[in-house]
């Protein structure tokens, strides 16, 4: 029935509450979970800026029978997508919304910068790069984990326009040896990037809580050569959407890394032999 998911953190509420709905009733339940959750927290409910998200299978999207439920005073629709922390979900967690949204401010600060492009040098170019296009680029990316490569080509492009940008290359230039040559990690393996790094904060006491609770290390039963090797348990998963999910994603990617980059002695050290490492495997070197 209703299944809530961790508060996370109290500074990112955004008048959301995660819960497995299945019918009116269990919004009704929702309603009354949600008003509690934000007198515990000490936060007011804000009727008017209330969304309702009702996640699902796209298989099962024709089964949804509520429409809207009762907060407070005001009857609130179900929206086919709802921001928090600043990202657009949808339905069925496709993240499409979200990447198209990035790609809209994305190109309009492309489009800006090369207008001004021939009055600056490469390194303020690459500059404002940074600032304007791969901060969106980076921002909460880890959530774009597992989606299909078609879903995350138009980011890829983003990319391989601010290469072009900075470097002056043409728009059919082959674009890879100007990644290489920025060492800029592809859009997937920036994602892989923070997950990883949030796995090595979270196991050092450097993360959130609700993080590190989803980060099991191994324990074996008896003694093995691989009981020191700083590995993670990963819980099982009947669907796709089940392995995007971080207590399953993160382990996948933690356990791939070689033992020198998990045992690292400090955040600046791992993230310097990360990025190495993925850019190799990136540019297969």
């Amino acid at each position: 029935m209703l299944q809530p998911m961790s508060e996370g953190d109290r500074d990112n509420a955004h008048n959301s509450v995660a819960c497995s709905l299945r019918s009116e009733c269990d919004y009704c339940v929702m309603r009354e979970y949600s008003a509690a959750w934000m007198t515990v927290n000490k936060l007011k409910l804000n009727e008017g800026k209330t969304e309702v998200l009702n996640i699902t299978s796209p298989y099962y999207k024709r089964f949804n029978l509520v429409q809207s439920i009762r907060v407070g005073g005001t009857s609130v629709a179900v929206s086919p997508t709802a921001r928090n922390i600043g990202v657009l979900f949808d339905s069925t967690l496709s993240m499409e919304q979200q990447i198209s949204s990035i790609c809209k401010s994305s190109y309009f600060h492309l489009k800006n910068i090369r207008a001004i492009r021939k009055v600056l040098t490469r390194s303020e170019t690459e500059r404002l790069v940074h600032a304007f296009i791969t901060s969106r680029l980076d921002l909460n990316n880890a959530l774009l984990y597992g989606i299909p490569q078609s879903t995350l080509a138009p980011l890829q492009r983003i990319q391989n326009m601010s290469a072009r940008l900075i470097t002056g290359a043409r728009k059919f230039d082959h674009v890879t040896p100007i990644l290489y040559d920025l060492h800029w990690l592809p859009v997937t393996h920036r994602i892989h990037y923070k997950i990883v790094l949030l796995v090595y904060k979270a196991l050092h006491g450097l993360g959130p809580s609700y993080i590190s609770d989803m980060v099991v290390v191994h324990q074996p039963q008896r003694s093995l050569r691989s009981s020191g090797d700083n590995l993670l348990c990963a819980p099982p998963t009947r669907s796709k959407a089940g392995d995007r999910a971080f207590h399953r994603a993160a382990p996948s990617l933690w356990n791939q890394l070689p033992a020198d980059i998990r045992h690292s002695p400090s955040v600046f050290i791992f993230k310097s032999k990360l990025k190495t490492f993925l850019f190799r495997t990136a540019y297969s070197m």
